[in-house]
């Protein structure tokens, strides 16, 4: 059986027509550019915690979204944006000690050595401004990345997210190799360095140079990869050796999804030149930054004036502050680490034709679903479908959309992961 790589957008996409009043309504005014997820999208007009209600009253056990990090509409964060915003929301060319005070802390955080802070609105805005800063220091074009990775949705980012292509390709100064796992045999970590090494080789050998690896610490679109962590640290030390950037890329497992710590890079042991960090930093608040070490931030601002004029307002600090108050004082990350075992156990413990590898760590998981050694996108997709009809949502993944994404908030309690491993057990094994 023939199996054809998929774009992430056509990965659990509603491909149906006009026929509900309100999918008119979206389609007319957004035309192609709409995405809707689900065979039967589902209007939401409530959340909380790591549930969703929908306009029909049904609630949905949300194991799908990594926005609301700390659960839809935590109060505290509520609170705090609500706050914040009555009494001041400016752009940040004005002091502010909310700005100051999170700024401060985040820092305090990362595995950048000597690191300066660049707010934006978006993952892809940071991705974006970290190319930048790192073809700009080298002098350099050429970015190596995962072959399934997505980095965002600016030009620039989307030249390097191969997941996002529909047609053609990536262009001739971008490299793609495989993310560290079986493809590398029993030496995952050596294999990882090598790829990396001879797509350096490549890039210069064409004349672009290299300027940058950029890699999400998760492999999320690549189908969730943490095999060997010790992956990332070679990949930093070949990266560095060919005078180019590493750019960790944490905005799908940062703010402590992995349970291994706030950052998964800095987990791993490996240290990055540049960080990036976007939707679970507000809980839906819309904000982003990228970290970078102080002297390639310094030499960017020589060559270009850079100002972002929502970034790094005093409702994001607000929202962000309150995040961080959150993950600390409710333990998240030990409970990523704790449920995440549980339903990556559970997972594992499974015994159906349908599922292949089980991956990830915390509440990051992927699950390759399968048709004998080969994978079943559309296996995958009825199964999604199958859960959403018992008012479970996951996502989907990798490079053949065959691999289930569970990425629900860090809330998740020990009786709501049961229950998904109870559904999904009767959805690939049977009833007990």
């Amino acid at each position: 059986m023939s199996v054809t790589s998929r774009d992430i957008l056509d990965m659990n996409a509603f491909h149906g027509d006009g026929d509900d009043p309100l999918v008119a309504r979206r389609l007319a005014s957004m035309g192609a550019a709409s995405t809707l997820f689900f065979e039967r999208p589902i209007e939401m007009v409530s959340a909380q915690g790591a549930e969703m209600t929908a306009a029909d009253g049904t609630v949905f056990l949300d194991l799908y979204n990594n926005v609301p990090s700390v659960g839809h509409s935590h109060p505290r964060v509520v609170g705090a944006v609500q706050d914040q915003v009555a009494r001041l929301n400016t752009n940040s060319r004005y002091l502010s000690a909310v700005t100051e005070a999170y700024s401060e802390r985040l820092l305090a955080t990362v595995p950048v050595p000597d690191a300066r802070i660049a707010y934006t609105c978006s993952g892809s805005e940071a991705n974006d401004l970290a190319l930048r800063i790192a073809r700009l220091s080298t002098g350099k074009r050429g970015v190596v990345v995962t072959e399934a990775a997505y980095h965002g949705n600016t030009a620039a980012v989307t030249e390097v997210s191969p997941v996002s292509y529909r047609q053609g390709g990536v262009p001739d100064h971008v490299r793609l190799i495989p993310p560290p796992g079986p493809a590398y045999g029993n030496d995952i970590a050596g294999g990882f360095a090598s790829a990396l090494r001879a797509a350096i080789a490549g890039l210069e050998a064409d004349g672009h140079g290299f300027a940058a690896f950029l890699c999400d610490s998760i492999f999320s679109s690549d189908g969730v990869f943490a095999f060997d962590w010790s992956a990332l640290v070679a990949a930093a030390e070949v990266t560095r050796t060919a005078g180019g950037f590493y750019i960790a890329d944490e905005v799908q497992p940062g703010f402590g999804r992995t349970g291994r710590g706030l950052w998964a890079v800095a987990a791993a042991g490996a240290v990055p030149d540049i960080l990036t960090m976007g939707k679970p930093m507000g809980n839906g608040f819309p904000m982003a930054a990228m970290v970078a070490r102080a002297d390639l931030l310094a030499r960017f601002a020589e060559a270009f004036g850079y100002f972002n004029t929502f970034a790094g307002n005093p409702v994001a600090a607000a929202a962000g502050s309150a995040v961080l108050d959150v993950i600390e004082d409710e333990g998240l990350i030990a409970n990523a680490a704790a449920v995440g075992a549980r339903l990556k156990d559970g997972l594992t413990a499974l015994d159906s034709p349908v599922i292949g590898a089980v991956r990830g760590c915390g509440l990051y998981l992927g699950v390759d679903i399968v048709a004998g050694d080969a994978p079943d996108p559309d296996g995958a997709t009825r199964l999604i479908n199958a859960l959403r009809g018992r008012r479970i949502m996951v996502g989907a993944a990798g490079r053949f959309g065959h691999t289930l994404k569970i990425r629900p908030p860090l809330c998740l309690s020990a009786e709501q992961a049961d229950r998904f491993l109870g559904v999904f057990a009767e959805l690939t094994v049977g009833p007990a």
